[in-house]
């Protein structure tokens, strides 16, 4: 299995999710043409994708969603909530999952996890094929019982490093605004991230990439310097995602379970 992200940030955020047998998109939160333009960097066919996975309907998500999906004639995948608040009203292919029901996509099982986060019915996924299991955790305001136990012993994870406290106290926000990001229903903060690696452990962690970095709140050398005391014996195995490059393809080992 391995991962790939068009780009992420408070613009606009998309990942690629790739087994032996599927090819998935998480979300498009850019233009048509800007969605197309970052898969060819990627090198990935647009008709390859199997199907596309919705966490929520915001549109930093949601943006590029019809129309991609429309014109390539792929099957969409959502909460009910996430389908109303959408308007995605018109679009043939809606597949309608239930949060925390396993659902598989070729050899790629995929398990939508419940978020605290303010939209109509947000989910975060756990992906697993081949005996590894990919977490993407972002849009999510505080880390709950549940979601630590859920993605608790990914090989692999994207994770919101959202906004850097301190900038977010004295940025640009109005007061209601810096409220709703650092509150339970916003987003989480670097130092909210490398607490919840802390608790996790990050020896058998293969990659983790800090993804969803506000554009006002946060900058990438922050998110740097908070991960980076965590993996200083291979400060290979962590990245940060970029909003107009994204991340590059990860590819997870597999395990010798699944070689077996």
């Amino acid at each position: 299995m391995r991962f790939a992200s068009l780009g992420s940030g408070s613009k606009g955020n998309a990942t690629l999710v790739q087994s032996d047998e599927a090819l998935v998109l998480i979300d498009c939160g850019f233009g048509m043409r800007d969605a197309l333009a970052r898969m060819e960097r990627l090198g990935v066919t647009p008709s390859d994708i199997d199907a596309l996975v919705m966490t929520h309907e915001h549109g930093d998500h949601l943006r590029g969603v019809k129309s991609l999906a429309k014109r390539l004639k792929m099957p969409v995948y959502l909460t009910a909530g996430t389908w109303i608040a959408s308007r995605l009203g018109g679009l043939e292919g809606i597949h309608l999952i239930t949060p925390e029901q396993r659902f598989d996509i070729k050899d790629l099982a995929i398990d939508p996890v419940t978020v605290p986060h303010d939209a109509r019915e947000p989910v975060q996924y756990v992906f697993e094929s081949g005996g590894s299991r990919l977490g993407v955790l972002t849009d999510i305001g505080y880390v709950t019982e549940h979601v630590f136990r859920r993605f608790a012993g990914c090989d692999a994870l994207m994770l919101e490093l959202n906004h850097d406290r301190m900038m977010l106290a004295e940025g640009p926000y109005p007061p209601s605004l810096k409220r709703r990001v650092g509150g339970r229903w916003g987003h989480l903060s670097n130092c909210q991230a490398i607490e919840l690696l802390k608790q996790w452990g990050t020896d058998n962690l293969q990659q983790v990439v800090a993804a969803h970095l506000s554009e006002k709140n946060n900058l990438p050398e922050r998110a740097y310097e908070a991960l980076s005391p965590l993996f200083e014996h291979d400060k290979r195995r962590f990245r940060v995602a970029d909003q107009s490059l994204g991340v590059e393809w990860q590819t997870l080992e597999r395990t010798m379970a699944a070689a077996l």
